[in-house]
């Protein structure tokens, strides 16, 4: 299937197998812990040594491709650190990182002309690579299975609305017993893509109460602060009271409650692979030539689709990479974005990309220079 430019994207190949999201993997930190190996990579093996960082959602999936490509190509030394999506960019930006990975593209402006400045004759691209939903988790004793709208969640995390028993939860969820708990609701501490995706989300779906537009960095009064996906996980997992944005495979690897929410077709949908793929249909490619940034319709319509989602980025250069490290860069890269590398996502609670998407991002990276 062709992929259109400002066209729906193809459907992902989204299987019942991201169920396997609690399984996680052998990072240290509380969103890993499973056994689960990548396929070994079938691209040719390249030597020498990559240091990227960035995106703490994509780390999991970024840990696996790691051991499989250096399991079978042992001339590679390639390491990622989950410093979070603003650190990342400013990594690559600085030069000291071969790639940066962030769970949302670079800014027109300011970051995206710095970032380029560090690509001798050529640009920052913006190359994705993992999908994957953001889930709403919460620890309210004695209740489960709670829902809301988008303006309930602007009023939340503004810290407008600062009890559990508030008359707009209460609406949101007529059948649950609400206590008078103080809420505490927790977001990311370091600037981070997740933020940023969440905070497009409240931005585009609730406009009125969410006044705080959408940025890496958290803007609204309160809350408390927490660092990275595990950070935010353990708070939750360990406070009563909490609520927070999380990524996927965090929150079912730490068994975190996780709500249904509202969406443009007038739904309270449950987080599932299906649901999420359905609003990730619906994004478009708005960069230009290889760069490849996508823009999601957080007011999608469609029946059934979960409508907070985020795609994480691999950020390169197109031209003036290190010449030494240029055929590792484009080896692994070509890796990830590859049959074998996609299919380990599933392992890990993420989706694979579609085939057209998948089709221009190995074009991207087959150019890099």
């Amino acid at each position: 299937m062709k992929l259109q430019r400002h066209g729906a994207l193809a459907a992902l190949a989204i299987t019942a197998t991201l169920a396997l999201a609690a399984c996680g993997s052998d990072n240290t930190g509380s969103g890993g812990g499973s056994k689960s190996t990548a396929k070994a990579p079938s691209t040719d093996c390249a030597k020498g040594s990559l240091t990227s960082q960035g995106s703490t959602a994509q780390k999991n999936a970024m840990d696996q491709w790691i051991k499989a490509y250096q399991t079978k190509c042992s001339g590679a030394q390639i390491t990622y650190d989950g410093t979070g999506s603003g650190a990342g960019i400013q990594a690559f930006t600085n030069s000291t990182a071969d790639f940066a990975g962030s769970d949302s593209a670079l800014a027109d402006g300011a970051e995206q002309k710095a970032a380029d400045k560090r690509c001798t004759g050529g640009e920052a691209l913006d190359l994705p690579m993992v999908t994957g939903p953001i889930a709403v988790v919460y620890n309210v004793q004695g209740v489960k299975d709670l829902q809301f709208k988008p303006a309930t969640l602007a009023k939340i995390f503004s810290g407008k609305i600062k009890t559990w028993n508030d008359p707009a939860i209460k609406a949101d969820n007529p059948k649950a017993k609400l206590p008078s708990t103080p809420i505490q609701a927790v977001h990311r501490s370091e600037a981070s893509g997740t933020s940023d995706n969440f905070t497009k989300y409240l931005s585009k779906t609730a406009g009125s109460d969410w006044t705080y537009d959408h940025a890496k960095e958290w803007k609204a009064p309160g809350g408390v602060g927490a660092k990275g996906s595990d950070g935010v996980s353990a708070k939750v997992k360990q406070t009563a009271g909490t609520i927070s944005y999380d990524e996927w495979s965090y929150a079912t690897t730490n068994s975190l409650d996780i709500a249904k929410i509202y969406n443009g077709a007038g739904q309270y949908t449950e987080l599932t692979a299906d649901a999420a793929g359905k609003t990730v249909e619906g994004a478009k490619v708005v960069g230009q030539g290889n760069n490849l940034k996508l823009d999601i319709d957080y007011n999608t319509k469609v029946d059934g689709a979960y409508p907070i989602v985020l795609v994480t980025y691999e950020i390169a250069c197109s031209k003036g990479n290190d010449s030494a490290k240029l055929d590792l860069l484009k080896s692994f890269l070509t890796y990830i974005s590859s049959d074998d590398g996609q299919a380990a996502l599933t392992q890990q609670g993420y989706a694979p990309l579609p085939k057209s998407v998948q089709a221009k991002v190995q074009g991207a990276i087959k150019a890099l220079a």
